[in-house]
């Protein structure tokens, strides 16, 4: 419960922090080339829900046009023709979540979570709340990720969520760490992540 309760935010504001100053200049960079290359802002925001299921802002690098309907990756079926081409690059990267590090910083969000979702997923936000799931801070990485991401039922995903929410350890955040660098290494399970 130490690691949990104390450790773990200091983790994350630790090592957001130190990512966010490092990283500020690519960032904007980054930012420049979004806004250049498709109409409409630079940033995707979205009301996700989060720890006891409250809502907040989540953010990320915009990698589809203005006119993408709002709804679930999984309920696209022509999901490709939204994605802008620097926004193909953003996904397969996963370099578009860099900015959940402000909501990692100011306590919204954790690196290591269930990911936190829209209303679209209603489904899964409501086996989380029903299992407990929703007792932790969501993720920009979670255990779901590593096992599948939108590859998997919402069903198996609220199970991972549960499973993680139930033994919040170092051990377990670090295992999570090093499956998901592998996975965007290798460019896994990443496209149609939400």
């Amino acid at each position: 419960m130490f690691y949990r309760n104390y450790v773990k935010r200091f983790i994350d504001m630790l090592a957001s922090a130190l990512v966010l100053l490092i990283g500020c200049i690519p960032m904007l960079i980054i930012a420049l080339i979004v806004k250049v290359t498709s109409p409409g802002p630079v940033f995707f925001k979205q009301r996700r829900y989060g720890l006891n299921s409250e809502p907040f802002n989540m953010y990320k690098f915009r990698s589809m046009s203005e006119q993408a309907p709002e709804r679930a990756n999984q309920d696209f079926a022509d999901m490709d023709e939204y994605i802008t081409p620097f926004g193909n690059f953003l996904r397969k990267t996963s370099i578009d979540e860099l900015p959940q590090l402000i909501n990692v910083f100011i306590g919204k969000m954790s690196l290591i979570g269930p990911r936190p979702l829209a209303d679209t997923d209603r489904k899964v936000l409501d086996l989380r709340r029903e299992f407990g799931a929703d007792q932790v801070r969501p993720g920009i990485t979670g255990l779901a990720q590593v096992n599948g991401r939108n590859n998997i039922t919402d069903v198996e995903k609220a199970a991972y969520d549960t499973e993680y929410a139930k033994e919040v350890t170092a051990r377990n955040d670090f295992a999570i760490v090093i499956q998901t660098i592998v996975k965007v290494v290798k460019q896994t399970d990443i496209n149609h992540e939400s």
